[in-house]
């Protein structure tokens, strides 16, 4: 699972996440840590942060942790309202205590509207702040679903971890 070299072995982790939530008139829009200004957001127990929350679980999956829903449930009224910053905090705060870091997030936010161009580059350093990680290692791209799915907001994510044992 990863190379030795002059006593150095690291274990490499990869995992994948997904969210999507509805998109409803009046509501606030959240992603990757950015308010934007949007006549829809998302429908959710918390922030809606799907950026955030697809790259939770891609965290969540690479340690072999299980997912934002086991760590972070719609049930528990702590989370109600709650910034997706307090998802990413924690998860990085479990990682660190399984001896695990982030080397890279790779992320695509699909969404119709606003145009997410801008506001890529805030968001990538939103992320990596709150993941106590250089904002080089979070790539952001934003994509349309061309019309296909005008109402929703969509994300994916890609972690990548290393545990590094001394031999």
């Amino acid at each position: 699972m990863g190379g030795s070299r002059a006593g150095f072995e690291a274990e490499f982790r990869c995992g994948i996440g997904y969210d999507s939530h509805r998109l409803e008139a009046g509501r606030k829009l959240v992603l990757g840590g950015v308010l934007l200004d949007s006549p829809r957001g998302s429908v959710a127990h918390s922030d809606g942060d799907v950026l955030s929350h697809a790259i939770v679980d891609a965290l969540l999956g690479a340690a072999g942790l299980g997912d934002i829903g086991r760590h972070f449930p719609d049930t528990d009224p702590r989370w109600k309202n709650a910034s997706s910053k307090l998802f990413l905090d924690e998860v990085r705060r479990q990682l660190a205590g399984c001896g695990l870091r982030i080397l890279n997030i790779d992320a695509v936010v699909v969404i119709d509207e606003p145009k997410l161009a801008p506001h890529v580059g805030a968001m990538a350093g939103n992320l990596a702040a709150a993941l106590g990680i250089a904002a080089a290692q979070v790539s952001v791209k934003a994509k349309s679903s061309e019309g296909t799915t005008p109402m929703i907001a969509v994300a994916h994510a890609v972690a990548l971890l290393a545990k590094v044992n001394s031999s």
